[in-house]
């Protein structure tokens, strides 16, 4: 079995494919005080059913990275591959500076340009919430980056004295009646606004319609308030990316 592992600002997500097929997803904290050896236990408990023949792995936290990997390529035997932009990807990255790209952007624009056609926007809502754009001729060009849905609610309540701290939940009403609806309504509707004008200005800078991908945890939520739709919803496009890059870079090994 393939193991990937997004190591994201928040969580790890994990994911196991047996012979390409998605079988089953873990995650964890991103907690940069663990040990090696923390995570080695974690690691042996989670996966004590599985035997684990790979692994691929992307980061956007820099103090994780060699504990981490160090952690998986202990507990499974395995050496596992870490994704940047200087491995074989199958696509062309066209932007000013390639190595600034993170690797969680990397894996949503590789799984963009093969499982779907033609231009795509991918919008990954995690932390931040990203914008991914890759052309028709599968070259990642860049994209966007703005907060994301928690990170505007942290924001908030950190930076006013008034303000509560609020649940991430359903706006009702565009205009606020209270101080609850008023923030949900400027979170969540000024991130749904948000979505639709900057597709619209994008595709205006491709010349190309583009295929929407939305990926992250709260997509669906703000699906409700869009003008145009999402074309799909793919809750595992960067796991699926990761896996296209692990069998591109190790075509011997059987996953």
């Amino acid at each position: 079995m393939l193991l990937s592992a997004d190591i994201g600002n928040t969580n790890i997500t994990l994911g196991l494919f047996d012979n390409n097929k998605y079988i089953n997803e873990f995650r964890l904290a991103s907690d940069r005080d663990l040990s090696k050896e923390e995570y080695e236990i974690l690691l042996k408990s989670l996966f004590k059913d599985y035997l684990i023949e790979g692994c691929v792995i992307a980061s956007v936290v820099e103090e994780l990275n060699v504990k981490f990997k160090r952690a998986v390529d202990s507990v499974f035997g395995v050496d596992s591959v870490f994704v940047d932009s200087t491995i074989n990807l199958g696509i062309r990255i066209a932007t000013d500076n390639p190595t600034e790209v993170g690797a969680d952007r990397l894996a949503n624009a590789v799984a963009a340009s093969i499982i779907y056609t033609g231009a795509v926007i991918v919008i990954d809502f995690g932390t931040a919430t990203s914008f991914d754009i890759i052309n028709s001729k599968s070259e990642f060009l860049g994209g966007v980056i703005a907060p994301g849905i928690n990170t505007q609610m942290k924001c908030l309540k950190s930076s006013t004295s008034k303000l509560p701290k609020i649940e991430v939940s359903i706006s009702n009403n565009a205009i606020g009646h209270n101080t609850t609806d008023a923030i949900l309504s400027g979170v969540i509707r000024g991130t749904a606004c948000m979505v639709d004008g900057l597709i619209e200005q994008c595709e205006r800078e491709l010349g190309e319609k583009a295929t929407i991908v939305a990926t992250g945890g709260y997509c669906g939520l703000i699906a409700n308030y869009l003008k145009r739709p999402f074309d799909y919803v793919n809750p595992i496009l960067t796991l699926e990316g990761l896996k296209l890059i692990y069998n591109m870079n190790n075509k011997k090994v059987k996953v």
